[in-house]
């Protein structure tokens, strides 16, 4: 298992670099989407045990939504993109014309949840071409997967599938504001064990698994 925990400050510093180049690629690609001007302010980037991401999306019960990607080529693992019922409702608003906020997450149609899926994979595939370029290693997002639930509910697939290779996770949060709002959008950077040595072997540590 790989404990994050044990990573040196220097490389802990460039990982939150990759994630704020990341980050800020993801904006401007969001920008692009939504035919507007977004100011994003400086992602604030931690390395997360999982039993505590629930607490950075409003708690256990909170209802997210939540945009899934598998990476494969040299890197494998996963990407999530979360935002809250609230801040995703006002960004298929943004994206659709129409105005969403305070809608149930019932009343949203297939197309503006397709379009909300939309912008999380632009968003995810963003920051993951920040990573490829940084690291210079072949970096593939799948199809991407949409679901809304409790954040528990989205968070235990991670879970299930890497907890026992790792207990912590990149965690970036990026606060971004349209003309009238301001949200804060979740990156959740999860790579398997051999994944995060190649990482860190690209930029220079070699560690042992």
């Amino acid at each position: 298992m790989v404990d994050w925990s044990n990573l040196r400050h220097v490389e802990i510093d460039t990982l939150k670099e990759i994630g704020n180049i990341g980050a800020g690629n993801a904006i401007t690609a969001m920008s692009a989407m939504l035919g507007g001007s977004i100011k994003l302010e400086v992602p604030i980037v931690n390395i997360v045990e999982f039993k505590d991401i629930a607490r950075f999306l409003g708690g256990a019960e909170q209802i997210v939504i939540g945009v899934l990607v598998q990476i494969t080529g040299d890197i494998n693992g996963m990407m999530m993109f979360l935002v809250r019922k609230e801040s995703g409702a006002i960004l298929i608003s943004s994206l659709m014309g129409e105005f969403a906020r305070g809608r149930d997450i019932d009343d949203f149609t297939e197309m503006e949840l397709s379009a909300m899926k939309e912008l999380g994979n632009i968003l995810a595939s963003s920051y993951l071409g920040a990573l490829a370029g940084f690291i210079q290693k072949n970096v593939k997002p799948s199809v991407p997967f949409l679901s809304i639930d409790m954040a528990n509910a989205i968070l235990s697939v991670p879970a299930i599938e890497f907890g026992k290779t790792a207990d912590q996770v990149l965690l970036i949060e990026s606060v971004f504001g349209t003309n009238t709002d301001s949200l804060s959008g979740f990156f959740l950077l999860i790579p398997d064990v051999p994944s995060l040595q190649l990482i860190l072997t690209a930029l220079g540590v070699r560690r042992d698994a």
